[in-house]
């Protein structure tokens, strides 16, 4: 009997060890693609351009920050950062604003057919928006302007906020509200008060997320920005003309472009987590 259960306990260590080894080994997979590319993209950008188009390609050789420089001096790219992060952080705090009240309601009071309507409208293709806002913009002389950038980001962002928020809302238990209410609060006061502080997580991984998306973002900014509204991603085109691709030039603007962000989002990535996790959780 002693020989048998050292034999289950050996043969789970086993299990477990070989489960972890496989979900490692899983995870490195899934992760060397992304990082790959990542890596990839900083070389290009620290490449000249002849070594960029060299075959085989370089991995050994002189870093040099002219691309970052021209991308400056060139391109006025200081500008088109200020513009993204304008138009995402306007797009992101009415997300919230409209998202988080929004969510509250349909989580409460059990909307579920608001949710599909709204999920629908998420799922759409960004495409098929393009026309109808650009004569509805073109008509009220909005084109390259914050207002109609922001407005249609909303598109993309306010969605993502009230589907994150419900199962956040969801998990809050009603007897806080009912105390509150006894105690003399509103329902504004006690969604003020009450709900807000503790799904305060999940409204910063909403916030998060939403401003990611609104920053990368490209249709809509390339069909309805101009030169004074122009942001990062549509600012990238600047590189590629009909006879040349300034490869090196294209690196160094993706890398600004993705930089800002990458730091921004792990120095939280324990908010995103803990956001997606509790609100993946419900009693």
């Amino acid at each position: 009997m002693a020989y048998g259960e050292i034999f289950m306990t050996n043969g789970s260590r086993i299990t477990k060890r070989f489960r972890s080894t496989l979900f490692y080994i899983g995870a490195v997979a899934l992760c060397l693609p992304p990082v790959f590319v990542f890596v990839w993209m900083i070389l290009t950008g620290l490449k000249t351009g002849v070594q960029n188009i060299s075959y085989p390609p370089r991995f050994i050789f002189s870093p040099t920050l002219e691309n970052f420089r021209a991308v400056f001096a060139q391109y006025n790219f200081f500008k088109y950062l200020m513009n993204s992060l304008i138009v995402a952080g306007l797009a992101t705090g009415l997300s919230l604003l409209l998202g988080l009240p929004a969510a509250y309601s349909i989580a409460k009071y059990r909307q579920g057919r608001i949710g599909i309507l709204i999920l629908v409208a998420r799922m759409t293709p960004f495409v098929s928006y393009l026309l109808p806002w650009y004569i509805i913009f073109r008509y009220l002389d909005l084109i390259d302007t914050y207002t109609a950038l922001t407005i249609t980001h909303l598109i993309i962002t306010l969605p993502m906020v009230i589907w994150l928020m419900i199962s956040f809302f969801e998990s809050v238990p009603a007897e806080l509200e009912d105390a509150a209410m006894i105690d003399g609060c509103s329902s504004l006061q006690s969604f003020r008060i009450i709900v807000l502080p503790l799904v305060r997580n999940g409204i910063a991984t909403s916030a998060i997320i939403s401003f990611i998306f609104s920053w990368n973002q490209f249709l809509f900014s390339l069909i309805l920005s101009g030169p004074k509204t122009k942001t990062v991603p549509v600012a990238v085109y600047n590189f590629i003309s009909y006879g040349k691709i300034d490869w090196a030039g294209i690196g160094a603007a993706a890398t600004l472009i993705v930089l800002p962000v990458s730091v921004f989002a792990f120095f939280v990535r324990k908010s995103i987590v803990q956001g997606l996790t509790m609100g993946a959780l419900k009693d």
